[in-house]
């Protein structure tokens, strides 16, 4: 079942809406659920709340999937590029953002010491680490990443689905390079065969090779380290929920179910 609540966002000093999934029997047992943290909310459970009219399906999803649990999706601002400065971690120049000073650190540190020790209290969650993941696509995808790296103590699995990585590709190499991270660690790195055509030929880049390698470079880095990884380039996709829901199965098989 799916509740609605909202949360007071202290970096942006506002509210932000929470879209909660759980299990449909939660009022009837006394079981206790791993949980699923994710970004942008709205766009989850249902295509009447989603930004382009197309959801993720989670709804339909968790409905039939044999590994009860909750998800908590953190809706972003809506007004102008207050999400890219809410959902990227790093303060970087590129001629596609141009100049963004981000507050993604903040984000999660927020989600990590507030939200999820108000999730844990309000609801019968497992709170430890092995029990507790993190996911999104573009912008969210980055941060599931950053996340999964600057609080592995938190996250054990990260689903980061064509995740705006090229344009901080170095930092975020240095991140993992320098940060101690657990081996039972899982992380999904996806990017689809079409998204990013349009501005790769704005910028004269040849994007879906330099995406594909920025992937395999995170990828082998976080192996270093023994992370187990998912590397998969979707067919024809493009950026867009329509084909992020069709790696939801994928993506949440590999983090907690293999």
């Amino acid at each position: 079942m799916l509740q609605k609540q909202n949360a007071y966002f202290t970096p942006s000093r506002d509210i932000r809406p929470l879209h909660i999934w759980l299990p449909e029997d939660y009022d009837r047992t006394d079981e206790r659920y791993p949980v699923m943290y994710m970004f942008d909310g709205h766009n989850l459970f249902q295509d009447s709340s989603a930004t382009y009219g197309t959801c993720w399906g989670l709804m339909d999803f968790f409905r039939r999937w044999p590994k009860p649990m909750i998800c908590v999706g953190l809706e972003c601002s809506h007004r102008g590029r207050e999400r890219l400065k809410e959902y990227c971690p790093y303060h970087f120049r590129d001629a596609f953002f141009g100049d963004l000073q981000g507050i993604g650190a903040e984000t999660l540190d927020w989600m990590v010491h507030t939200l999820k020790p108000e999730i844990d209290r309000t609801f019968r969650t497992y709170s430890f680490r092995e029990a507790t993941g993190i996911g999104g696509s573009s912008m969210g995808g980055l941060m599931s990443l950053y996340g999964v790296i600057h609080h592995n103590q938190t996250f054990s699995k990260a689903a980061c689905l064509s995740s705006t990585v090229t344009p901080c590709l170095e930092q975020l190499l240095g991140d993992i390079r320098d940060t101690p991270l657990n081996p039972d660690t899982r992380v999904y790195l996806s990017w689809g065969e079409q998204e990013g055509r349009g501005a790769a030929e704005k910028l004269n880049d040849d994007f879906d090779t330099y995406t594909a390698r920025c992937n395999q470079a995170i990828d082998a880095a976080l192996r270093e380290k023994d992370v187990t990884t998912r590397l998969y380039l979707q067919p024809g996709g493009g950026h867009c929920e329509a084909d992020w829901a069709k790696q939801v199965p994928q993506f949440m098989d590999f983090l907690w179910r293999s």
